[in-house]
This record gives structure tokens, sequence and C-alpha cells, in this order.
């Protein structure tokens, strides 16, 4: 996404926008919340050099070989020697410079134009911390299950917490690698298989099962907050027919999307 606008003192760009737009991020908009602080980058200078040649975002975020997840550039004109930088940016770009999934920044200036890009960079949950990821997200989702609240137009009372369970872990790690392998999210997989169809090939005995997708999403606290902010997927986090639960992740560097996640459900038969 790109806008064009007014900006900027006449100093060097990077860090003029930098320093700015943090300030801004610590403050939060009128009614919005802080943000943490953004990090240079050198590369995503290159993406803004790559934008003051006339390239799109898209392409020059490629050129640069920035693999982001998301991102956000500005273009702008006529930069004043005496602009009040914070207050232009609050009043014309507050939501996108506090959005909280960007954490790097880039900037480059000739003359009087300057040109910022803003990007969630790609980076992944690493394989070695598969087992932490997996603790992580079963403890935000028993803190959800705690408490009563509403998924969409449905009502849920708290729930017992889910206990972990490896065997489901496993099921949900082979769907998070095929989804991953050939770049899709489906609850229907490839061959045609539902989740339970699947939870039962592997050998599982279930009274009730369900499953959660995701994709894009980095790490455990936004895949649960993306979960819990769905209503179909906070449904099944809070149904409280289930006692079980596995998740896992798999990565795929050279797709758009490159983290896809699946989270199993169940209550086994007999318990």
């Amino acid at each position: 996404m790109a806008l064009a606008g007014l900006l900027l003192a006449p100093l060097p760009a990077r860090a003029d926008v930098a320093a700015v737009i943090n300030t801004l991020r610590a403050q939060g908009c009128v009614g919005g919340a802080s943000a943490p602080p953004l990090r240079a980058d050198a590369t995503l200078d290159q993406v803004a050099h790559a934008l003051g040649q006339g390239l799109p975002l898209a392409d020059a975020l490629l050129r640069a070989d920035y693999h982001a997840v998301s991102s956000f550039s500005v273009s702008i004109s006529g930069v004043p020697p005496s602009g009040d930088v914070g207050a232009i940016i609050s009043t014309h770009y507050c939501a996108q410079a506090t959005n909280p999934v960007f954490r790097e920044i880039g900037a480059w200036r000739e003359g009087s134009r300057v040109w910022v890009a803003l990007a969630e960079p790609f980076a992944p949950p690493r394989g070695a911390d598969r087992e932490a990821v997996g603790a992580r997200v079963l403890e935000l989702v028993n803190v959800a299950r705690a408490r009563a609240r509403r998924c969409g137009g449905e009502s849920f009372a708290a729930a017992a917490p889910l206990a972990r369970d490896r065997a489901l872990e496993r099921i949900a790690l082979a769907y998070a690698q095929d989804m991953a392998r050939y770049a899709f999210m489906d609850h229907t997989g490839r061959d045609g298989s539902s989740p339970q169809q699947r939870i039962s090939r592997a050998g599982y005995a279930w009274v009730e099962a369900g499953e959660n997708l995701a994709r894009g999403v980095m790490n455990a606290d936004a895949v649960v907050e993306g979960w819990l902010g769905s209503p179909e997927h906070c449904a099944n986090l809070m149904r409280p027919a289930y006692t079980r639960m596995g998740v896992a992740f798999a990565v795929n560097p050279n797709d758009a999307a490159g983290v896809y996640w699946a989270q199993e459900f169940a209550r086994p038969l007999g318990r």
C-alpha cells in the first residue's frame, strides 16, 4: 500500500522518520494503544531507494530480497526545511505508523522527497523451539478458556483447561507440513480428508474432535490472538467437549504466507 503526502525536515531520512514514528508509537494514536519501537534496517533502506526509482512496493521488496509478511510505504514530496513532522505523521499516517505488526523501517531521501518503508519481517519460529511454542500456545489457550467469552454471536462459559496431547501434536505437525509444502490452507486435505478422518487415520480414538488452522503468523501469541478474534476459531477453542490439544507449525520460506499452523482438539474415547 502506498500513500503520498507532505512530511519531514532535512535530516538524514531514516533517523528522522524513525525517531518521529517511534515517538508516535510510544504515545499511540488518539484512543489507540502504544506499539513497540521500529528497528532501522539497511535492507529496507534499499527498498525505500527502489521506491524512489519508481518501483511498486512489492517489486522493491523483491529487488532487495526482503521477505515481508506485511508492509506499507509512503512517498513524501515537498519536504520543507522546517516541516512539523510529528503533526503531519500523526494526522495523516497515524494508524499505519503505529500498526504493531510492523517491526522495521527504512527510508531514502533525494532532495525534497523522501520514501519510507515499514515492514513486518519474515521471522518464523525455529524448529528447535517447537516444544516451547507448543507449550506457549497451550498456556494461552487455557488462559482464554478460564474466562467466559463471546465468540461472534455465541456465548461460552469458562471451560476446563486442555491437556497437551503428543499424539495430536504429531497429527498437527504432519498436516502443517503438508500445508506448508504445497502452500495451501484448508480443513479439507489434498486427499479429501476431514480433520476427524485424519485424526482417526492416525489411530487416535475420539468422541469429539476438531481443528483450527492459520498461516502467515510468526509466533504463538499472535496465532492464539488471531484464533480468538475469529468467531469460528474462538468457538472451537472454547468448546467444553474438548479435553486435549496438540498444535504444530511448519515453515515454507518460499511461500508468501511462510508459516502454517494446525491445532487439533479432541476428547479421547473412554476419557
